[in-house]
């Protein structure tokens, strides 16, 4: 894939992200409307997973564009096998919980717990499918340091966010107890527990 070619493919990723960041300012001003005080998860790192996320879609592009060589092609499969499985659950995720989906993951006091689609075998799917996307774009591009890199900033970020956004939902007693025996991220069979 040339250059350009892998330059307008980080651009559609986007552009489908920027969709997902206007869905979720409808859902918070919504929730907010109802539940002003609700509580965001690591609101103090924000800033610093929106850059990463950011990051995301312009890196990879940089480092095609510098090393001048595409990806081996199965380096390529690979990648868009991740990145659009990454795409399919997030999707899923947005399915289940409509209108309380928020890119800032706020939860209100009278939070309805959704445990079916992903949630259904683990509790935290949105965030697999952001790691599966930190993956696999760049190893599209062949862009090895913005995969290594960027999915390490990611994950540093999001297990504190995960471990804020745990705090809040096992406050609620509903969410401890539907949710608080699943596993984070992989289902049971996978995860061997």
């Amino acid at each position: 894939m040339r250059e350009i070619s892998y330059a307008l493919v980080l651009l559609a990723f986007a552009a489908q992200r920027g969709f997902e960041l206007i869905y979720s300012a409808r859902n918070e001003r919504a929730i907010r409307r109802q539940r002003p005080a609700a509580p965001a998860a690591a609101g103090s790192i924000f800033k610093w997973i929106a850059l990463v996320n950011v990051g995301l879609f312009t890196l990879p592009a940089l480092e095609r564009w510098w090393r001048r060589r595409p990806a081996p092609q199965a380096v390529a499969v690979l990648g868009w096998v991740t990145a659009l499985s990454g795409v399919a659950l997030r999707l899923s995720v947005l399915l289940s919980l409509r209108g309380s989906w928020t890119v800032h993951a706020v939860v209100p006091d009278n939070l309805h717990v959704v445990d079916h689609g992903p949630y259904r075998f683990i509790r935290h799917p949105n965030y697999l499918a952001l790691g599966l996307e930190f993956l696999g774009l760049p190893l599209i591009g062949g862009a090895y340091l913005s995969a290594l890199g960027l999915g390490l900033a990611n994950a540093v970020l999001l297990r504190q966010r995960i471990v804020e956004e745990d705090a809040l939902l096992m406050a609620i007693p509903a969410y401890r107890e539907r949710m608080a025996d699943k596993p984070a991220f992989l289902p049971r069979p996978l995860s061997g527990r």
